[in-house]
């Protein structure tokens, strides 16, 4: 492997503990999926704590249903706040999204109105959830495969401004935006345009896969395959609009070796420096 990355990282699965521990891959930093170390076995918080000293690690969550009209759960809550206290990640992150409802959750994230009232909902929220963990929340926008008759405000306005009213940051997840943007029909750079820069704290790489529902190809955000073409393309120019941001290749399933996900990270290195280069000359 190279010379270390310096902004971007992979995230950081069971079966590369291995590999962090005794190879120590040059990578800037990683990830954790947070509801995996909350009631883990206790090899899996031994060895986060391990790879911990020697990488800055973010926790990413999917459990705070922040969207949903349930009373914010608590329990979770308090388990997630020992475990930021334990583990002091650099960055803690859930989703623009619900997914539970009479405290039985889902097993996806699901999207919301854009309205008003939705707003104000998830601005108080959010302001609980920061009030009680002492720490600032990104929020990320999710893939959606269905839109809202009754939205009245652009994805992206809505969540600059729950960003703007609660002092939360974005992850902007840019393979999101172009699933998003390819099955609800918008344009990806427009809203990459849209979205204030300054609240971008991180930015999410992935693969998808594509299924045929009805005679209409659909995108799925799987995680399971390398980042294509298109979506590389949308990252370079999300780092000319937005500068350089701290970067994450995701890899969920059908999971590959270090040194592939070494070499995405790589590559979001690679276009961050030269799209940044770029943008500065032109500026």
């Amino acid at each position: 492997m190279k010379s270390p990355l310096r902004l971007t990282g992979v995230g950081l699965r069971p079966q590369h503990y291995a590999d962090f521990l005794e190879a120590k891959p040059a990578v800037a930093w990683v990830e954790v999926h947070s509801e995996n170390y909350l009631q883990p076995p206790v090899n899996a918080l031994n060895n986060l704590e391990k790879i911990r000293k020697n990488y800055p690690v973010s926790m990413h969550g999917v459990g705070l249903s922040l969207g949903s009209a349930d009373e914010l759960n608590w329990q979770y809550l308090h388990k997630l706040k020992e475990l930021i206290t334990r583990i002091d990640p650099c960055l803690i992150s859930d989703h623009l999204s619900w997914s539970s409802i009479n405290g039985q959750y889902l097993h996806d994230l699901l999207p919301l109105p854009y309205t008003e009232e939705t707003m104000a909902h998830l601005v108080a929220r959010i302001k609980q959830v920061q009030d009680y963990l002492q720490r600032q929340l990104l929020i990320e926008n999710i893939s959606s495969y269905v839109s809202f008759s009754q939205s009245t405000i652009p994805e992206c306005e809505f969540i600059n401004e729950v960003a703007a009213q609660t002092g939360c940051g974005i992850l902007l997840d840019v393979n999101n935006v172009y699933v998003s943007g390819l099955n609800l029909g918008f344009d990806t750079n427009d809203y990459i345009s849209k979205i204030n820069a300054n609240a971008v704290q991180e930015i999410h790489l992935a693969g998808f896969i594509v299924n045929t529902v009805d005679g209409k190809d659909v995108l799925i955000d799987s995680h399971s395959r390398a980042v294509v073409p298109a979506v590389w393309e949308l990252y370079r120019e999300t780092i000319k609009l937005l500068g350089r941001k701290p970067t994450i290749v995701e890899w969920d399933d059908n999971i590959p070796s270090i040194d592939t996900l070494f070499l995405e990270a790589q590559r979001a290195e690679t276009i961050m420096r030269e799209s940044y280069d770029t943008a500065k000359l032109t500026g």
